[in-house]
């Protein structure tokens, strides 16, 4: 049976951490987190999140091992609406990374994190 992208959406969100911008950058200032945009790079220029790196979702897999090699280190992911960052959460996992959060508020939320 195939799966819509509305369950596949609510099945990863069983399996990750949700936060908000507020409480991810308060984590981040504590624990040398890693803000990732997954959004396409012509978005992440249009509105860029203040620190953050841009790997978008459609290469991260592929790009993550040379940027993180350690699977402990935590990683904050955003994307427009939580969607992408969600699944790509659910990619890291798979690869092994064990502190993934994924933040759940609107992109505005996201830009102003630095004023947190």
């Amino acid at each position: 049976m195939l799966k819509t992208l509305p369950q596949l959406l609510q099945q990863a969100k069983q399996n990750v951490q949700l936060l908000t911008a507020k409480q991810a950058a308060l984590d981040i200032s504590q624990n040398n987190g890693l803000l990732i945009d997954v959004r396409e790079s012509a978005e992440h220029l249009s509105a860029p999140a203040i620190g953050a790196i841009n790997i978008p979702r459609g290469v991260l897999e592929m790009k993550i091992l040379e940027i993180v090699k350690d699977p402990e280190r935590p990683i904050y992911l955003h994307c427009a609406s939580s969607l992408r960052a969600t699944l790509a959460a659910e990619q890291l996992a798979r690869i092994g990374y064990t502190k993934v959060s994924v933040i759940t508020c609107k992109i505005d939320e996201v830009l102003k994190m630095h004023q947190y």
